[in-house]
């Protein structure tokens, strides 16, 4: 199959790089020097090159900020019995994309990013496929996630926005709050220093990425149920309250269980 994969960052490149070696695949980029470290496939930076390399599948990789805006400059050259896809982590907006391009459309989200995931090692991790989509894109995709060992899961355009609402935007609001109140420790902890990790590799994400997700419509409630969580600990922390704490960690084990 001719694959072309838009965007040569993180994610465009390791998808790339899986695919390279069992389909003819091309990166596009319209700045040449994220190219220069992509390797056994072809480089392109201009529209004129998509149109004549007549993709079969194209994978659309680039940052969230600039998703349609890239499927938009290409839908021009791209020949008509194409499946266009895209693998972001906030699908606002691509549903009635998709619905008024005119073209067979496939959406997932691998759920790893390349900051916190071992990319040689994903069987921990999680890809979502979005069910209203064309069936051999979804299974194209099925089969690729199911080589590299990940739990694949089916959602709608919406539940998918619930889900992330909930797995992304709670942990990112924690770490976000951890780092807003955190002093700098000569002798840090080991629980202090894994929060820093996860802190420090949270923020070297891209700005629009994280807006995004917390933006997202579902993301309040979740903040709100944060909020509880924490006036109701402080007032247990305040009063001393050591049966009401042996409740709360009872309460919140059985939830991790």
């Amino acid at each position: 199959m001719r694959i072309l994969i838009l965007g040569a960052g993180k994610m465009g490149s390791f998808f790339t790089d899986i695919l390279s070696f069992q389909h003819e695949t091309a990166v596009y980029d319209v700045n040449p020097h994220q190219l220069r470290f992509v390797y056994n496939t072809y480089r392109f930076t201009t529209l004129e090159e998509i149109k004549e390399f007549e993709p079969e599948l194209v994978i659309n990789a680039v940052t969230v900020k600039y998703t349609l805006d890239a499927f938009r400059n290409v839908l021009p050259v791209l020949p008509k019995d194409c499946i266009i896809s895209d693998i972001a982590s906030v699908k606002t907006g691509l549903k009635k994309f998709y619905e008024e391009s005119g073209f067979r459309y496939v959406s997932s989200h691998p759920m790893f990013g390349p900051t916190f995931a071992s990319l040689s090692n994903l069987s921990s991790e999680n890809a979502i496929i979005i069910s209203e989509g064309d069936h051999l894109g979804k299974i194209f995709f099925k089969d690729l996630y199911q080589t590299l060992r990940l739990n694949i899961f089916e959602y709608t355009f919406d539940e998918h926005d619930e889900t992330v609402a909930y797995s992304l935007s709670i942990p990112f609001v924690s770490t976000f709050v951890f780092a807003a109140v955190m002093k700098h420790q000569e002798a840090p902890g080991t629980t202090f220093k894994k929060h820093m990790a996860i802190a420090k590799g949270l923020l070297s994400e891209d700005d629009y990425l994280l807006q995004e997700i917390l933006f997202n419509p579902r993301t309040p409630g979740q903040v709100t149920n944060i909020r509880t969580e924490l006036k109701n600990l402080l007032e247990i922390i305040e009063n001393k309250d050591a049966e009401g704490m042996k409740k709360y960690l009872t309460k919140i084990r059985e939830k991790i269980r």
